[in-house]
């Protein structure tokens, strides 16, 4: 395998984030900290206030690569009374993609490019800012048919910068993952703590570690996770059944069957180069793999190995 080093590449553009609260407030952060020229808006005055004093310029003047990380019933109306540079590319970190995409398509073209770091927490608002909360994370950002490949290398890049790993993935594959991986367990975080509620006040005071992690992600706000899994809610019906399937199984069965799963992480990574097109890239990601930088005339990221 051929190494090659990263050589100089056009100046970054700058970013301009809509919403700082926990996501948005950390993706600005993050890429302060990475050097890039970051400007951001929220209606919360105590978000923005916030925002400026970790460097973020507060304007409604916003260009370049334009993050929409608002709720998602408010994606629609995100860019209301902003002024947007009309060349921007418009991405999101919202948690369901076709329904944002269907949305959003329309009234921005092909300037709109879907992303979602997988890596939000329980906690909210702009008092939950981690400049380090996307190092490492997965970041899906979405290649659709009409996808503008140099836009969605932009959105890339600002995922790099803040310390993420790329996915690439259409919209609708990204549902149907997450309903499996993160809706489901918000509904399965809700009706184990429900449950044990109904156990009583000896099994919540025995509770621990086991609970504690299973039930964790349904400490968000509420309303979020209706919203989440109600704009996902094919795919997430879906994905239900199946557990519901499994839980059907001979309990030694299942058992076995899950901890396989689990056992069976691959052992390690290997190193790929993927050109800058639609089809590799979207092999890499089903393959389970991620971009990790952008070099001189393709992107470097991983594959599973073992």
């Amino acid at each position: 395998m051929t190494t090659a080093s990263p050589v100089p590449t056009a100046p970054a553009p700058p970013v301009g984030v809509v919403g700082l609260g926990q996501l948005g407030g950390s993706l600005a952060a993050a890429l302060v900290a990475a050097g890039r020229a970051v400007a951001g808006w929220d209606v919360d005055p105590a978000a923005r206030e916030a925002a400026a004093a970790r460097g973020v310029r507060i304007t409604r003047e916003l260009a370049g690569v334009v993050v929409l990380a608002v709720p998602l019933p408010a994606m629609a109306g995100a860019l209301d009374g902003l002024d947007v540079a009309p060349d921007a590319t418009v991405t999101d970190v919202g948690s369901v993609k076709a329904p944002v995409l269907a949305e959003l398509a329309p009234v921005l073209g092909g300037r709109y490019v879907g992303g979602h770091p997988m890596c939000g927490t329980e906690r909210s608002g702009h008092a939950a800012t981690d400049p380090g909360l996307f190092t490492g994370a997965r970041w899906a950002v979405c290649l659709e048919p009409d996808t503008a490949l140099p836009r969605w290398l932009r959105v890339a890049e600002v995922a790099l910068d803040a310390g993420a790993e790329v996915v690439p993935a259409t919209a609708a594959e990204h549902d149907e993952a997450v309903a499996a991986v993160s809706h489901v367990p918000h509904l399965l975080a809700a009706a184990l703590a429900a449950a044990a509620g109904e156990a009583g006040p000896l099994a919540l005071a025995l509770a621990a570690g086991s609970f504690r992690d299973g039930t964790r992600v349904i400490g968000s706000d509420p309303a979020f996770v209706t919203a989440m899994v109600q704009g996902n809610a094919g795919p997430t019906a879906a994905a239900l059944e199946r557990v519901q399937a499994q839980l059907a199984r001979p309990w030694p069965e299942l058992v076995a069957a899950g901890h396989a799963v689990r056992a069976a992480a691959p052992a390690g990574r290997r190193t790929v180069h993927v050109p800058l097109d639609r089809a590799a890239l979207l092999a890499l990601g089903r393959a389970g793999g991620a971009v990790t930088r952008r070099l001189a005339a393709f992107l470097e990221g991983w594959v599973p190995e073992g």
